[in-house]
Parts: structure tokens; C-alpha cells; sequence
């Protein structure tokens, strides 16, 4: 029987099993061990927030803005306006199993133990994983350079209060959902607006759902084939294993 527990940061996250946690079927949890690992790199950055040293993109704008320092006190509002001046997407919104299927492959990323994010802050994206709380993300508007920096800036918006939910079926406003839910936003602090939007997360569950979707093909292709030799009361014997393997040893 299959483990009906995958170890975010930990465990391979599989095609089959991203697809089972998205549909509900696979529970994903946190360990001491990944906690602990979350925490040391949460450590550092908090050491470097406070450093004469600029350091980029956590005690340091972004872009041309490199080299400009940016004091402790106003760390925790750049983060935010981080992600407000990047979700900038048009279009329709992506189907809501696109947007469960970023959560996720973003917590697991996260919980590699790199990114210096607060162990509160994936926690709170597991717990919109597993409430069933979507975020809607428009379908166009990926910078690429630096990741999916405009959709998984609509992704994460909803943590600080800000975009939207779909919720069964239907468009909510964030300041709803929390309220209903009795959550309190969440106040991003150093480095923690960069860690939720570098990543290529976007263009992942795109192709977790294409190659799912070939996967089915190809096994549909196989039975019509087959279904096909079938109607045409075809002979099975052109498909012998022994027809159609190669002799190295007579290679010319």
C-alpha cells in the first residue's frame, strides 16, 4: 500500500504523487526535521537584515536599485510592495488546480530549507492547501528572468490580505476569506516577498497537467491499436517481442 503521507522538502514529489495531493488524496506534513532546517536558514537572513554589508534583495532594493540599503524599519515594506508592484497578470484566471498545484510545488520547494522564509508563512499556504482555499491567478503576464514573478505574486498576494480566492466556484475577496476563516494576514519581513516569487512554479504545474494529460494519450493510443487489430481481426503476431529486437552483435 502506498504512504498516505509525503514529507514536504523531504520526500521526491513525483508527478503522481503532486496530483494526488492537488486532488486530495495524498496529505503533506511538515517534519521536526524540515522545520528545523527552515528555521536555521530563517536565522541567517535575520543576522544579515541587520548588517551594515548591503545584501541583496534583503537589505537591498531590487534591480537598478541594487546597491541601494534599505533600513531595517522599512525591510518588511519593501517585501510587500514586492509583491503588490509584480502582480500585474491579465487575462482570464488559470483553471483553480493550477493555481493548488503552485501551492504546492512552492511549500515543497520552500521547505528545501533555502529561501530564509518564517515556518508561519508555509504554514499558512498549507493551510489554504488543505481548506481548499484557492488563489486566483490571471493566465498571462510571467516576467521568465527571475521565475513566474507576476503569477506567483497574484498567488501570494492572498497571504497579505490582498487579491482573491476562488471558493467553490465563485470569486472572494481575501479580506473576506480571512475574516470568515479568522486569519490574521500575514506581515511579510526580510527576504520573505523574494522567496514567495523567485521560482518557476507557473510554468510547473503547466506541465505537470501536460505531461499528465500525454501520459493519458499515449495509453488511449494503445487501445485503440489495439481495439483497431481487434475490428480488423488482425494477427498479433507482428507485435512479438523477438521481431522487433535489435542484434548489436550483427551491426554493420
Amino acid at each position: 500500500m502506498e504512504n498516505r503521507k509525503f514529507e514536504y522538502g523531504n520526500d521526491s514529489l513525483t508527478l503522481k504523487k503532486v496530483m494526488m495531493m492537488a486532488e486530495g488524496k495524498l496529505d503533506g506534513f511538515l517534519s521536526q526535521r524540515v522545520r528545523q532546517s527552515v528555521e536555521t536558514s530563517r536565522k541567517n537572513v535575520e543576522t544579515m537584515a541587520i548588517s551594515d554589508k548591503a545584501i541583496y534583495g534583503i537589505n537591498t532594493g531590487f534591480g537598478p536599485l541594487c546597491d541601494v540599503q534599505i533600513s531595517p524599519s522599512e525591510t518588511n515594506l519593501l517585501q510587500r510592495n514586492l509583491l503588490l508592484s509584480h502582480a500585474v497578470g491579465v487575462g482570464k484566471p488559470i483553471d483553480p488546480i493550477l493555481s493548488k498545484l503552485m501551492m504546492i510545488c512552492k511549500v515543497h520547494a520552500l521547505c528545501m530549507g533555502y529561501s530564509g522564509i518564517r515556518i508561519e508563512v508555509i504554514e499558512r499556504i498549507l493551510y489554504f492547501i488543505e481548506h481548499d482555499l484557492i488563489p486566483v491567478v490571471p493566465e498571462q503576464g510571467s516576467v521568465g528572468a527571475s521565475g513566474d514573478l507576476a503569477p506567483l505574486s497574484h498567488l501570494f498576494l492572498t497571504l497579505i490580505d490582498e487579491g482573491d480566492f476562488w471558493i467553490k466556484g465563485k470569486i472572494v475577496a481575501a479580506k473576506k476569506v480571512h475574516a470568515d476563516h479568522q486569519l490574521t494576514p500575514i506581515q511579510l519581513q526580510a527576504k520573505e516577498g523574494l522567496a514567495l516569487i523567485n521560482g518557476t512554479q507557473f510554468i510547473l504545474a503547466h506541465a505537470v497537467l501536460g505531461v499528465g494529460k500525454m501520459k493519458y494519450l499515449l495509453d488511449l493510443a494503445d487501445v485503440t491499436g489495439a481495439m483497431s487489430l481487434e475490428g480488423y481481426q488482425g494477427s498479433a503476431s507482428p507485435f512479438k517481442k523477438a521481431l522487433h529486437k535489435f542484434d548489436h552483435s550483427r551491426e554493420v
